[in-house]
């Protein structure tokens, strides 16, 4: 069961056209008509993954911040993009729709590849990009080894043709067992580090969590695989395309994302530092949301 006190509701929710017919579904947070921010999930996720404390900074410093789903959570239509570099197309159109000229954007863990490809196929329009324990690439020239994605790979053959039957066996288990979620995500906690283990305690973010999965999850649920099945191919951009400044915070005791992938990126990024996270996990950055936002939105391109 969710926690009794449940999160607090978008200010604005709902689906815009995008290429192809189809639709990109999205949660707003914080003032209409403040800087806009770009909020992008990680794998599995969706467009409520955003930390009550980064909904309350919304609030009280006018910042509009726009979760976003992904092909295949939440509303929106169930798609494989070419590479990671292609959700930017349908990234502009949204941007359009919201009257959004200018953005700053930021990714978690699996949502960190987008922000990145957002920084690198939209410079004229986002000031400055996040980043919180991102996946790095796993293949062409900016790859780097090791780690749990490593798997991804090795299955790659198998997530790609069996992505559609996989999505939707996943989408039924995840309706079976969704009167045990709380349960569920407590014993996930149990199995975490300590970090991640702390955090997940906090009533806030077991609540925050519940909220988002079991939204996102209300009718499908294949943009985990999707997104394996982008970071095992190539992004469609090198690192050093990615010309706009990239703030990037990662725990050092990452189970998940090992630290020396964050440091491998940041250091072939024209402009960018890291903040290590000390003695925190994989959703380290989580628990930080209002130093996070203070400091990306002070980024602005040159």
């Amino acid at each position: 069961m969710l926690h009794r006190e449940q999160p607090p509701r978008p200010v604005l929710e709902g689906n815009v056209a995008v290429r192809e017919g189809r639709r990109l579904s999205f949660a707003e947070y914080g003032a209409h008509t403040g800087p806009a921010l770009v909020w992008m999930h990680g794998t599995p996720g969706g467009r409520r993954q955003i930390p009550l404390d980064a909904r309350a900074y919304a609030v009280e410093h006018g910042l509009r911040i726009i979760g976003v789903d992904r092909p295949g959570i939440g509303s929106s239509t169930p798609y494989l993009y070419e590479n990671v570099l292609d959700w930017t197309g349908d990234l502009e159109l949204l941007l359009d729709a919201l009257g959004i000229d200018e953005v700053r954007v930021i990714g978690l863990s699996g949502g960190g590849p987008y922000a990145l490809a957002a920084g690198a196929g939209l410079p004229d329009r986002v000031r400055g990009v996040g980043v919180l324990g991102g996946v790095a690439p796993t293949q062409g020239d900016d790859a780097v080894d090791g780690g749990i994605i490593q798997l991804a790979v090795r299955l790659a053959p198998v997530l790609t043709a069996a992505r559609i039957p996989l999505g939707a066996a996943l989408t039924t288990g995840i309706r079976v067992v969704k009167p045990l979620a709380g349960a569920g995500l407590d014993l996930y906690r149990v199995l975490q580090p300590e970090g991640d283990k702390n955090l997940l305690e906090r009533p806030e973010f077991k609540a925050m969590f519940l909220d988002d999965l079991l939204n996102g999850s209300r009718f499908q649920t294949s943009a985990p695989l999707a997104d394996l099945v982008l970071f095992t191919r190539e992004w469609g951009f090198a690192l050093s395309d990615v010309q706009v400044p990239v703030r990037w915070w990662h725990g050092d005791a990452d189970h998940i994302v090992p630290f020396r992938h964050g440091q491998h990126v940041v250091d072939r990024l024209p402009d960018a530092t890291m903040s290590v996270i000390d003695g925190e996990s994989h959703l380290g950055g989580l628990g930080i949301a209002a130093r996070v936002l203070d400091e990306l939105m002070t980024l602005d391109r040159v």
